[in-house]
């Protein structure tokens, strides 16, 4: 069986990328929603049932665990899924998100005063706020919605989309702001850009880097899962709607290898 990876676009393709470096042998399969992306700008019950439909898919190609690589689904239908639809549905599989893992390791990291940028269904969620608050030692957060990325990475437009961020990194390191905290998958491709033109003056963190070694965790500590899962070293695209630009966007994440049904 295998492990499954889900996103509103391309974005999750990082974490699929990080996730097959540090455990190569395993098999993976990805959904991306190229044809509804971006979520960020959908109501709480669209989000829903597209994140249900996908992960069913996912289900049904085989895959006993599947990580909602997607911040938007991550912060508003993780919960709803886990304690009904997967209890009524999928006893035996298992949902797991990307923000928790951020936040532990913002944690960890001894941050003191960060900002978050985010899809503005991320933000209004509050899902970060709430999972901080669950910390004594947390720092101050500072939100901020960034709806016009997403449409522009996924449009290949990365140094326009970097110019956006580095306007709001400034601003934070004038405030004596530390960490900047990328809260959307797509965001780690930017990452690089980033760290080029700020060095060691912020931290930036990035689901990309965190999650593998999370889920290595996770798997290690859930053997009944580790075990079912088989190790052909095997990866699979699919992406619900294609575009000239997906192809090479996807080559670009991942080297230039994938396939894509």
């Amino acid at each position: 069986m295998k492990i499954g990876f889900f996103d509103s676009g391309l974005g999750g393709l990082t974490i699929l990328k990080a996730v097959a470096q540090f455990m190569p042998s395993y098999d993976y399969e990805y959904f991306g929603d190229t044809a509804n992306v971006p979520y960020g700008d959908k109501t709480e019950e669209e989000i829903y049932e597209l994140t249900k439909n996908a992960i069913e898919h996912l289900f049904e190609q085989d895959c006993v665990l599947v990580i909602i690589a997607c911040n938007t689904a991550s912060a508003e239908t993780l919960r709803k899924l886990q304690d009904t639809f997967l209890k009524e549905e999928y006893p035996d599989k298992k949902i797991l998100g990307v923000i928790i893992p951020m936040v532990e390791e913002v944690i960890e990291c001894h941050s003191r005063k960060a900002v978050l940028i985010g899809t503005q269904r991320t933000i209004n969620s509050k899902k970060y706020d709430k999972e901080f608050d669950k910390h004594r030692d947390k720092p101050e957060l500072f939100s901020i919605a960034t709806p016009a990325l997403v449409p522009l990475i996924e449009e290949g437009k990365l140094n326009e989309a970097l110019d956006e961020i580095c306007l709001i990194v400034d601003e934070l390191i004038a405030k004596g702001g530390d960490s900047l905290l990328l809260g959307c998958t797509h965001y780690t491709l930017l990452k690089e850009g980033i760290t080029e033109r700020y060095g060691d003056s912020i931290m930036v963190f990035s689901q990309a880097e965190i999650i593998p070694k999370k889920l290595f965790e996770y798997l290690e500590n859930h053997l009944e899962v580790k075990s079912q899962l088989s190790t052909n070293a095997t990866r699979n695209i699919y992406l619900s709607a294609q575009n000239s630009n997906y192809d090479r966007i996807v080559g670009d994440i991942l080297g230039g290898h994938f396939i894509s049904d």
